[in-house]
């Protein structure tokens, strides 16, 4: 003869109850259902063990999860090209700008600050423009450079082709052609390195315990608090007594779908190779005795005086400022011997841009004041704007 609670619980236990779910521990009669927190390692690892990955020929150094660092491209088989004086440069026109242009961008950036009386910018009487020659050098080296990861996923049939052969040398493997100076990436299974390895998340169940009821399939019922009973002896309707109701996240089972492998208990282990192609650049700039912070000319352009694109580029000769062709000899050596260590040059371009710097000076109300005009976005710094005060506050 079953005691009434007794009877009630082998009767409605969750399915999960027992084997399934051994943490799960029925209330005492009258009692609620109480859980015992499963074990700590029971939601399996967060990462594949080391173990888990064969050792590939040409590919010792391929860890899970990146971090191998750059593969460095194999000596050339073939003479490396070698860079090339370009053509000695005789004119270098240095534009200037009028003071009709000079005012119109005056007025320009008066307008647009919400604050300023447009009055020194039409109204002020222009006593001077000087033009200072400010020249950027740039230059770009366009790389190729290849990592490479064990990767993972569920597996589902897709072909194991691991140890038929040996895989081509990271190096050997074709890769898309890149457009220069347009950085990319591409992403390429690596051939004959895929294997099929039981999960690491689940142990190759297929499902894992439920966090958000420890895998018991039931929580604590939220209405009763666990009692079954609500206003004395009424049995609590939301969970029939019960004291628990069924997890919503799991839907009862006490377990859900493993994330790793989808619930294939298997999965495909392969190693992924990573192209990646970049504009390296570096800037040089040189200074200029107008007042004017070098950090405004990084937000403009400039003139193009000179452009040269090859594998490997010559460092600009006879530019007539010794500024620029220092700079160029010093970053072409440092840009070859940096980027050959760790990757394959593609490709180099060096340029000069004239950017227009304009120191104005102008009179207004009596009072001296001074403003720049600079880019070929003719922008305008003037840091004392002689009326700023415009707008009455009511």
């Amino acid at each position: 003869m079953l005691h009434s609670g007794e009877g009630y619980y082998k009767s409605h236990q969750n399915p999960n109850y027992g084997i399934a779910n051994p943490g799960y521990v029925p209330a005492a009669e009258g009692g609620p259902a109480m859980f015992a927190p499963p074990a700590a390692d029971s939601q399996g690892p967060s990462a594949p063990p080391a173990s888990m990955f064969d050792s590939v020929p040409g590919y010792e150094g391929t860890v899970a999860g990146g971090g191998g660092g750059f593969l460095p491209p194999p000596m050339p088989t073939f003479p490396v090209p070698q860079p090339e004086p370009t053509p000695q440069q005789p004119n270098w026109n240095i534009p200037s700008i009028t003071e009709e242009t000079a005012r119109e961008a005056f007025v320009l950036f008066a307008s647009s600050k919400c604050c300023y009386s447009s009055s020194p910018a039409k109204d002020g009487v222009i006593t001077n423009m000087e033009a200072f020659n400010t020249y950027r050098y740039r230059l770009e080296t366009f790389t190729e450079s290849r990592s490479t990861e064990w990767s993972h996923e569920p597996y589902h049939g897709q072909p194991v082709d691991a140890f038929a052969q040996p895989p081509p040398g990271p190096w050997d493997i074709p890769a898309k052609s890149p457009n220069f100076f347009v950085d990319d990436k591409q992403i390429i299974r690596v051939p004959y390195t895929s294997s099929m390895k039981t999960c690491h998340t689940c142990m190759g169940m297929g499902r894992k315990p439920c966090k958000d009821c420890a895998g018991a399939g039931n929580k604590v019922c939220w209405v009763c608090n666990g009692s079954g009973f609500r206003h004395g002896d009424d049995r609590c309707h939301h969970c029939s007594g019960r004291g628990r109701e069924n997890c919503n996240h799991c839907h009862g089972q006490g377990s859900k779908q493993c994330d790793t492998c989808h619930g294939k208990q298997q999965l495909l282990v392969y190693i992924n190779l990573t192209v990646k192609w970049t504009t390296n650049t570096d800037n040089y700039v040189v200074e200029q005795s107008s007042g004017l912070q070098l950090a405004n000319l990084s937000k403009v352009t400039g003139k193009e005086l000179f452009r040269d694109s090859n594998y490997m580029v010559y460092p600009v000769m006879g530019f007539p400022d010794a500024n620029v062709v220092n700079s160029a000899q010093r970053l072409v050596s440092e840009h070859q011997a940096k980027f050959s260590q760790t990757s394959r040059i593609l490709q180099q371009r060096q340029t000069i841009e004239l950017i227009p710097v304009t120191k104005v000076t102008y009179s207004w109300k009596g009072k001296s004041h001074i403003y720049f005009v600079y880019g070929n976005e003719f922008q305008v710094n003037a840091d004392n704007y002689p009326a700023t005060c415009c707008c009455t506050i009511m």
